[in-house]
């Protein structure tokens, strides 16, 4: 028979209520979504304007992927559709972030969503806390990372070697962070044996 839950004194519940003051942080990242998303947009209406042959259109992408010829070429290069290609997923890898960071932190920090059973309930979602969160985080940020790592590289012209270096330098120190949080984390919970041991 279950034991009913004991009743919180004032300071305790006061406490514990004061989790929902991150409510509104969430909200603010779905927002932020939803800015992502309508710069998703932009630039995916600006690359097919310009595969039609707008100028406009042409000009607005070579800018913005940092492109410096004082002279942009009239029409779409394989490297500037890369740049831009690289571009949009930069930003649903980015928006794929911040799902983890709403559903995960709210369902972790905040309160259950009692998805359990819901055929869209995240795979990741159902042994989801703290730890695994950090480590789905810093591995989103390496891909986050080796994205624009490969879009300075595809564009190197346009950058310094001094940009060159600090940007692999910082992918590189991502990268030995994320292993020591998953290292960290394996030694804080170690993985149970397959077998049980035998009497």
């Amino acid at each position: 028979m279950s034991q009913a839950p004991a009743k919180l004194g004032a300071l305790p519940s006061l406490i514990f209520a004061s989790r929902w003051l991150q409510l509104p942080l969430y909200i603010g990242l779905i927002l932020a979504q939803a800015v992502y998303v309508y710069h998703f947009w932009v630039e995916l209406v600006h690359l097919i304007e310009a595969a039609f042959g707008n100028q406009q259109a042409l000009a607005a992408i070579f800018e913005a992927t940092g492109q410096k010829s004082a002279t942009p070429p009239g029409h779409l290069t394989e490297t500037t559709i890369m740049l831009v290609v690289l571009g949009l997923i930069d930003v649903v890898m980015i928006s794929n972030l911040l799902i983890m960071v709403i559903v995960g932190g709210y369902e972790t920090f905040v309160s259950r969503m009692n998805l359990e059973g819901h055929p869209d309930q995240p795979e990741w979602l159902s042994h989801v806390n703290a730890s695994v969160l950090k480590v789905k985080l810093a591995t989103a940020i390496i891909g986050i990372s080796s994205i624009h790592l490969l879009k300075t590289f595809i564009n190197a012209e346009n950058y310094t070697d001094k940009v060159l270096i600090a940007q692999t330098v910082i992918h590189v120190v991502f990268l030995l962070s994320a292993l020591a949080i998953a290292m960290t984390d394996r030694l804080l919970h170690p993985a149970a044996p397959a077998g049980g041991d035998a009497h």
